[in-house]
């Protein structure tokens, strides 16, 4: 499997993660949901651009090389003089999920460097907060709108944080923009639960195809994927596994199914894949999703990334 031309671009925030367990500090990563997903892309081989912003600061710094260590393009990044990058305290629960406290001091000016112009067959992603930022939301959109009128494949994650549910009732809108936007939109129950009061998946489907976009896949942590568009639907129950964090399990089951769609489909539209894709693209982001779950990273094992990489070139 190669990528061939196609590019993947994955646009969104940049944080620092300092990760607690009993309230003691156990490491420190370079999180935020696009940067995870493109280290997992990058680390299975597949060339990536990532798009964010973060200061020319000690905690930029170590971002900055990480992404350079795992493959991943800077070409797109701006690093501002002034603030700091973002940090992040993510405190992990009796069940490894993570409740965050986030801490960011940005500038006036910011994400100011020149964006490329994605192409049919490229593939973007998108979501969480940045895609919901007032100061940089026109730019962030305006390389989206690009990307989807030159026939890119867009892929929306809405990772919508109960730290910013006073907004909901301002955001929802732009959420609602965002989804119609996409090809093919990810997201959890509980997003769906916070967003939209959905109770379930066809609930939340009846919000994600009202917005204009006919494709879902719904998760619920590590018990159930539901897979819903047009004309098809089917669910798929998650393995048991022991896990260490589920920091970033969402964020690289995005990437897998990356992944998947690079080895065995040509992006043209959702509504023409048969069933065994789909349980091949599925597959995919459990298997990514799961390695993450049983480490501390944010993102695939490096020697899963070797794995894949192995792979590609027996291929």
């Amino acid at each position: 499997m190669t990528s061939g031309s196609k590019k993947v671009y994955c646009i969104g925030e940049t944080v620092l993660d300092i990760i607690f367990r009993n309230d003691k500090p156990i490491g420190a990563t370079p999180g935020g949901s696009m940067l995870n997903s493109s280290v997992s892309l990058g680390r299975a081989g597949i060339p990536v651009y990532f798009i964010s912003d973060y200061a020319n600061d000690h905690a930029g710094n170590i971002v900055h090389d990480f992404l350079i260590r795992n493959g991943i393009s800077t070409d797109y990044i701006s690093r501002y003089p002034n603030g700091k990058t973002a940090i992040a305290l993510a405190f992990l629960d009796h069940r490894q999920n993570a409740d965050y406290s986030f801490y960011k001091i940005f500038p006036e000016d910011r994400f100011l460097a020149p964006l490329p112009v994605p192409q049919a067959g490229d593939i973007i992603l998108f979501g969480s907060f940045y895609a919901l930022t007032k100061t940089i939301r026109n730019k962030v959109m305006g390389f989206v709108r690009s990307g989807k009128s030159n026939g890119a494949f867009i892929l929306y994650d809405p990772n919508f944080r109960s730290a910013h549910l006073e907004e909901l009732e301002t955001l929802r809108p732009w959420i609602l923009e965002n989804i119609g936007m996409a090809n093919l939109v990810r997201g959890s129950d509980e997003d769906f639960r916070t967003i939209f009061n959905a109770a379930d998946a066809r609930q939340a489907y009846h919000f994600v195809s009202g917005a204009g976009c006919s494709s879902l896949v719904y998760t619920r942590s590590s018990s159930e994927i539901e897979v819903i568009h047009d004309g098809y639907s089917k669910s798929y129950l998650v393995p048991p596994i022991s896990v260490l964090s589920t920091i970033g399990a969402g964020d690289a089951f995005n990437a897998g199914v990356i992944y998947g769609m690079l080895q065995t489909y040509t992006l043209t539209g959702l509504t023409t894949l048969t069933g065994s894709v789909w349980d091949h693209l599925i597959g995919c982001g459990i298997q990514f999703s799961a390695n993450v779950c049983q480490g501390l990273d944010n993102y695939i094992s490096v020697d899963l990334g070797n794995r894949l990489r192995e792979s590609i070139t027996t291929k």
